[in-house]
Formats: C-alpha cells, structure tokens, sequence
C-alpha cells in the first residue's frame, strides 16, 4: 500500500458515475431449507463472495449476499459510514432469510468476518454457525507498510479525512492471473476516477474507515466470550494483510464448544477468490454439514 493525501473534496457529481447499476445484493432462491449469508469485506463488494455463492446454491442453500452500505458510492459518501451501518446491511439481510429456513449460517471475509461474529453474538439461537475467513483484527501481514505505526496518531486529528492508501500487488491475491485483471483496473483508477468498484471493490482505502474498524474490534473485544455458535475460521498462513494471530486471538476467546481453524498454505488474504477458493468452500460445507448432523 502506498500513502495518498488529498487536500480537497472529490467532485461528487463526476464521482457519483461510480454508482450507476450498482447491484444491491447476490441472492440466490435454495431448495434445502437451510440458508448462507455471505458478507464481504470493508471496500469490498459481492463480486468477491460469488464463487462461494454459486457453489452453496449448487447444494441447495438460498444464498444471499448483500452489498455493505454505501459500497459502490463515491468514495466520499463511504468514508462517512459508520461500522454500525455496516452492521445494519448484514442484520436486514439476516432478517429476510430467518422465515422459510430452518437453520441459517453466516460467512464473511475480512471486516464482513467480525460483522459474522458480532450477529452470532446478538442472535445465538438464530445464527446456526459462522465461518469467519481472513477475519482482520491486526493488520500485520507481511505487505502491510512499516508507516502503519503512524495511523493511531493519524486517526486521533482531523487529518484523516484526506488520508488514503493506494492498493497495489499482490492485492490480497496469489493468484498471478486474477492479480493482473485486479492490476489492470486498480493501475488506472484515481481518486476521481473508479469505474468498477462495484464489480472489484475500490483502489483506494479511507484511512477513517480504519478508525470504524477500530470500533468494531472494541464492540466485538468485550463480546466475544458471549459466543457460543459454532465456529470455524479459515486463515491462510501467508496472508499479506494479516497474520495467523488474528485466527488464534479469536480461536482463544469465543465461548464456543464448536470452534476449528483450518489454515491454508497457498493463498494471500482474499481466499474467497484465491488459488484455494474450492478448499476453503468445501471445509465451510463440512462444517456446516457437522452442525446440521449434530442437531438432527
């Protein structure tokens, strides 16, 4: 990531094309009973969830993934989101499939793992289990840059409304192929110019978004005791965002008697579109399997 500092407001008319048919959710209709709610990650979208989409309708699930608020708004409009708003996408979400479904499970990647979490904890007897995947707490993976220390500080003024960083390689991919199609549209995206962050999340990330993120943990810190839902998290041992601590730190906390990390060794931080999308699929699907065995 690199650092970009902009002292002025984005034209918000022009940035506003970044928003045209923006798609609300990914939804699929099941034939089971039994229901995923995919969450995706902070500057994220859908896109990133849809191969496990595809792969839950295939077995049967209803599959809903809903777009986090204000995700495919201009930049400016986002930034000003709270992480409860976030949390309000997930719970509507939540709330459509509890009628017609006997159990409902919940997945999200990145932040969208800790808004899992935070909806297991309010909703116990409601939320069957969740896989929390690449779940960030730390960002302390191996491509995050030294200048982080800084961002505390940064954080505490009014100096982090114009703070942003810049994605670059490897993007949270190992994969060489879905890297260059990633590179292609992040190289030349601007702060005033990002077509497609609909369909590939945004180029750049909002250094207050991090304080948002902050505040989730804090919720989440002095909640995850109150966890008993089942449990899985999968994080991938090269994670260049964040490390295996984030998984043990969760893994050590949650209350539940259900709990398993499944580590990947041939992946980066986006392991819902990686070089192991299909593992990290079928260990969610034997997972939620045992839970469905347990209780019928």
């Amino acid at each position: 990531m690199s650092v970009v500092i902009r002292f002025s407001s984005p034209n918000l008319v022009a940035a506003g094309s970044v928003a045209a048919s923006v798609e609300e959710k990914v939804y699929f209709q099941g034939t089971n009973g039994r229901a995923v709610l995919l969450v995706h990650g902070l500057t994220g979208s859908p896109y990133e969830m849809k191969y496990l989409a595809h792969f839950f309708h295939e077995r049967g699930y209803t599959v809903s993934c809903p777009r986090l608020a204000n995700h495919g708004q201009p930049l400016d409009v986002l930034k000003q989101t709270k992480w409860t708003e976030f949390y309000d996408s997930v719970r509507k979400a939540f709330f459509d499939l509890t009628s017609g479904h006997d159990k409902i499970f919940v997945a999200g990647l990145s932040m969208g793992a800790l808004l899992s979490l935070a909806l297991a904890e309010e909703y116990p007897d409601a939320v069957a289990g969740v896989s929390c995947l690449s779940p960030t707490l730390f960002y302390d993976g191996w491509n995050v840059p030294w200048s982080r220390i800084f961002l505390p500080l940064v954080c505490a003024t009014p100096l982090k409304d114009f703070f942003y960083f810049k994605e670059e390689p490897p993007y949270g991919i190992k994969n060489e192929k879905i890297r260059q199609l990633i590179h292609r549209y992040y190289s030349r995206a601007t702060l005033d110019n990002m077509k497609e962050v609909a369909r590939h999340g945004y180029p750049y990330f909002p250094v207050v978004l991090l304080n948002q993120l902050k505040l989730l943990i804090g919720f989440l810190r002095k909640r995850f005791n109150k966890i008993i839902t089942p449990v899985q998290i999968i994080q991938a041992r090269y994670d260049d965002m964040t490390s295996p601590r984030n998984a043990q730190f969760i893994y050590d906390r949650v209350s539940s008697k259900k709990k398993e990390i499944v580590y990947l060794e041939d992946s980066y931080h986006v392991i819902t579109a990686d070089q192991e999308k299909d593992k990290v699929a079928y260990v969610m699907d034997e997972f939620f399997g045992h839970i469905r065995g347990a209780s019928s």
